[in-house]
């Protein structure tokens, strides 16, 4: 079993066709999908999804000691990530809790690292 096998999509996402029983994408599709590429295409959210990943939950305070930002820097990323549905929120007292809501996101994650990885060892 591979590292990215230890999660199957199946266990946590409702059943969506395979990439390849889809038709083809519709220009709004398509532009919906590259503005989520664009959020998280950012190495400051990137890095707080990957802290999220590792910690499951965590406040502002130390997600920004964790990233080594501060927390007003930290919390304007967090609210773009939880304004695209990616991060869920709750209060604990005067403190706000996040967590990554959906497990693909993980996985995107491990993907993209993992995509990373063999482009350089690809590289001559």
């Amino acid at each position: 079993m591979t590292r990215l096998d230890k999660t199957p999509r199946e266990e946590f996402c409702p059943p969506k066709p395979a990439l390849e029983e889809r038709t083809l994408l519709a220009s709004r599709d398509a532009t919906e999908l590259a503005g989520l590429f664009k959020v998280l295409a950012n190495d400051t959210r990137l890095k707080i999804l990957y802290v999220l990943t590792r910690a499951q939950e965590l406040g502002v305070t130390e997600l920004a000691s964790l990233v080594g930002m501060k927390p007003q820097a930290v919390s304007n990323q967090l609210q773009m990530l939880a304004h695209r549905g990616i991060l869920g929120c709750r209060r604990e007292g005067v403190h706000i809790i996040y967590r990554i809501l959906d497990p693909c996101v993980v996985r995107l994650l491990d993907y993209g690292l993992c995509l990373n990885e063999d482009a350089k060892a690809r590289k001559p």
